[in-house]
């Protein structure tokens, strides 16, 4: 397949205007957390009304299952939740992901407490009981 399109840069000032004029045939977005938690993901991008749902996707039976998913305290019962979710927005065309960014850390074994967080890189990082041994 050829696609022959034309690049606009946008200074992030004017974007998120066109953004809301819905100004563009096709935009690139990063949308990113602080935290790897579905409910940011689906209420932010996909849930009706919200500011940041681009491309007015609005489903009430997917709402149901962000609320479902969001109350589950199973973490496997949840993931597959979340999945089904996946899936359904990607079947409805909703609003295409192109990549998930991946993160890792690394650190030397002298450092001691410190705990790195299940759902994201970002959180966690108080350093009030972390000390290095040597």
């Amino acid at each position: 397949m050829y696609i022959d399109g034309q690049l606009e840069t946008v200074d992030t000032a004017n974007w998120f205007p066109k953004v809301y004029r819905k100004d563009y045939k096709v935009g690139l977005n990063l949308t990113g957390s602080g935290v790897d938690e579905p409910d940011v993901q689906f209420y932010e991008n996909y849930a009706c009304g919200s500011d940041r749902n681009y491309t007015g996707y609005c489903n009430p039976e997917a709402e149901a299952l962000f609320d479902r998913q969001s109350m589950q305290r199973d973490q496997e019962k949840r993931r597959m939740l979340v999945w089904e979710i996946d899936k359904k927005l990607q079947e409805d065309g909703a609003r295409p992901i192109l990549f998930h960014n991946r993160f890792a850390t690394c650190w030397r074994p002298e450092v001691k407490g410190l705990t790195i967080m299940v759902n994201s890189l970002f959180n966690g990082w108080r350093m009030e009981d972390v000390w290095l041994d040597k």
